[in-house]
């Protein structure tokens, strides 16, 4: 779920010899497989159960970096997370703050459904986000219009959550354009 805004530099977008590259990546991946494997009913028995409402409510800090297909490290961040809960909706207010110094802003309004499920909107995914928690676990899917240089990239995020001990929650999303992974988002959260 977690909340990027990857915004990359112009000298970054992709070029020829990395589309050649991204041709490669996918017919790897289409012979090895899915980035996750992972499925929430692995979670249902897990020791600690997530509530998301209850994990976000109030204050949250948490911190990631953004890895390229490549495994390069391209970016850093703190995300100071402010959650309120009114009825069936969280609210989840992001300010991030990068490495390099840029700022941004992200507010989700997250819909509670009931038996795990949730849907979620922000100001720049264009189409509401689906997620469901089992156990510790919670996995959120949804697409981010990203500011990329000049133009804007519509990219999908498929986000792992885990909810280990002493309220740290640990996120790895997998970030795709036009079904082709180009980079990991990793973010440990932290309650305060």
């Amino acid at each position: 779920m977690m909340f990027w805004v990857l915004l990359l530099t112009g000298s970054e977008l992709m070029n020829k010899s990395s589309i050649a590259a991204a041709a490669v990546l996918v017919a790897t991946t289409a012979a090895t497989g899915c980035a996750s494997s992972s499925t929430l009913e692995q979670f249902e028995a897990a020791p600690r159960q997530l509530v998301l409402e209850e994990y976000f409510e109030g204050e949250t800090t948490a911190y990631g970096l953004f890895e390229d297909r490549f495994g390069k490290v391209r970016r850093q961040f703190k995300v100071d997370i402010t959650g309120e809960v009114e009825g069936n909706r969280l609210t989840l207010t992001e300010k991030f703050v990068y490495d390099d110094g840029e700022r941004d802003t992200r507010v989700w309004e997250i819909d509670i459904l009931g038996n795990g499920q949730y849907r979620g909107t922000a100001g720049d995914v264009p189409v509401p986000a689906v997620g469901q928690v089992s156990g510790n676990a919670f996995n959120w899917k949804y697409k981010v219009d990203l500011k990329v240089g000049e133009s804007v990239w519509n990219v999908g995020f498929n986000d792992w959550m885990f909810l280990m001990d002493d309220g740290v929650l640990i996120n790895r999303a997998y970030v795709t354009r036009y079904g082709i992974e180009i980079g990991q988002v990793t973010i440990a959260f932290n309650k305060k």
